[in-house]
């Protein structure tokens, strides 16, 4: 598998500049038609934390199939093979009955907030928690205490297995979904579901603005079922490599994770983040577009406890060279309340077809 990874990544470098990356192909198969794409996102990262080793690594090495049986139903099967075996990540039947009501059943995103539910394919923040290697230290969730850390690590958003209500009117849209509450590949560990739902409203082609609510239930030190809930808002403002586009978010709720030793409460995290880029295309053979971009993330995992907060910032600089395809680095800034600043470098190939 080894062997296969890094020959596609050869394979990928050396067509920079090729249509063939940006190309997809259809094919019919049992009545079907089948269209095939994928992504290979390379990586490399130095941590400057005392005892951190850095590292090379495929960070995503993923197949996609978008099936269309019928108008009705169509489906996707999304597989990521990076950990050297394949692990289905999207995989779901749709039912479209109109364009303001469809159904899905199957593994995909919740519906919650807004930086989770940007593909990889487009963000140009190589890691959306900008973790860093040899530092562990955010309240519930461990790591550092970013954004999306936090909603990845109380599992408000990313992926899960459940079913899923969407669709748009006008400038309106939403999806919600009803889930087991759990990791990807793992069995529902209760009797309880949790709830996602996000509602969306275009001001202007170019303005969206979203609420987002959940219940998450999970079981607590009796192992009885008990839920927790968060909230939150976000702005976009632009379009992806057009211009400026500018991505605001706030979520608050139940750190669940996190327990008063005495009453067994979850304390209430918040969390804030700004990202903002701005693409210049450009007239080049091999360059077509140069986007700086910048992140600030604030975080405060759990109020019942004093010197958690952390702050996140991110600088970085990212070069297109063929649609979604690119390559460049960010620098990931780490500083906790209560505590010694720390950091990581980034370098980042991005590939797309």
């Amino acid at each position: 598998m080894r062997r296969i990874l890094l020959t596609a990544a050869m394979l990928g470098v050396t067509t920079f500049g090729s249509a063939g990356l940006e190309a997809q192909t259809d094919i019919s198969a049992r009545g079907a038609t089948l269209r095939i794409g994928g992504r290979l996102q390379s990586q490399y990262w130095t941590s400057f934390v005392d005892g951190s080793d850095s590292d090379f690594f495929i960070r995503r090495a993923r197949l996609s199939i978008d099936m269309t049986f019928t108008d009705f139903v169509t489906g996707k099967l999304l597989a990521d093979f990076s950990s050297g075996q394949a692990k289905p990540l999207d995989a779901y039947v749709r039912l479209n009955f109109s364009n303001t009501f469809r159904v899905s059943f199957g593994q995909f995103k919740r519906s919650f907030d807004l930086f989770e539910l940007s593909s990889s394919t487009d963000l140009s923040l190589i890691e959306r928690t900008g973790k860093i290697g040899g530092y562990d230290n955010c309240a519930g969730v461990g790591r550092l205490c970013s954004y999306s850390r936090v909603t990845e690590g109380l599992m408000l958003s990313g992926r899960d297995t459940g079913i899923k209500f969407d669709g748009s009117s006008g400038r309106v849209s939403y999806q919600a979904t009803v889930t087991n509450g759990t990791a990807i590949g793992t069995t529902d560990v209760n009797d309880g579901k949790s709830f996602a739902g996000r509602a969306s409203f275009m001001a202007r082609d170019d303005v969206q603005l979203s609420g987002n609510l959940t219940v998450k239930d999970y079981l607590d030190p009796s192992d009885e079922t008990a839920y927790a809930f968060a909230w939150g808002g976000d702005v976009q403002v632009g379009m992806w490599r057009d211009g400026i586009l500018l991505q605001v978010a706030v979520v608050s709720g139940d750190n669940w994770q996190s327990l008063d030793p005495t009453s067994q409460a979850p304390g209430t995290f918040t969390a804030g983040q700004v990202a903002i880029s701005y693409y210049f295309p450009i007239q080049n053979d091999r360059i077509i577009g140069i986007e700086p971009i910048g992140r600030v993330s604030v975080v405060n995992p759990d109020d019942t406890q004093l010197d958690v907060n952390g702050t996140l910032v991110t600088p970085g600089l990212m070069f297109y060279f063929l649609g979604k395809n690119k390559f460049g680095f960010n620098y990931d800034y780490y500083l906790p309340q209560g505590g010694d600043a720390v950091s990581t470098f980034r370098f980042g190939t991005f590939l797309y077809f």
